[in-house]
């Protein structure tokens, strides 16, 4: 099934996945050749102490990585799926938030400065 904003923004958990699908598969080769180790998640609701976060990465970024880097669980992004709904207007504005947290959270796990995530549209 392909991404439906329309029904992601009345609440549609799978239509909300399928827009982070979408995106995941959009990835950049230069991004998508990086991708080690790493899981994306959605969840309705963040945690407790940032109700307004949309997106959190957890892990050892990529630029932190040395050898001893083995056997380790994977890094997680979760995006948060309430949140989004609630600050979008609309369906494409949903859909063009969603795009902007996966982007965010992957340039976290890529090791990004808040500058290069800046540059590169993805803040």
């Amino acid at each position: 099934m392909g991404h439906d904003p329309e029904r992601a923004f009345k609440g549609d958990l799978e239509a909300f996945e399928a827009i982070v699908d979408a995106v995941l598969e959009e990835l950049p080769e230069w991004v998508v050749a990086r991708l080690d180790n790493l899981i994306v998640v959605v969840e309705d609701d963040p945690p407790r102490d940032s109700p307004d976060l949309l997106g959190l990465y957890e892990g050892v970024s990529l630029l932190d990585r040395s050898g001893e880097y083995t056997g380790v669980m994977p890094d997680q992004i979760t995006v948060f799926r309430f949140p989004h709904v609630s600050i979008a207007h609309d369906p494409g504005e949903l859909a063009y938030e969603i795009r902007r947290t996966v982007l965010h959270e992957i340039g976290h796990y890529l090791g990004f400065t808040e500058q290069r995530l800046h540059e590169l549209g993805w803040d």
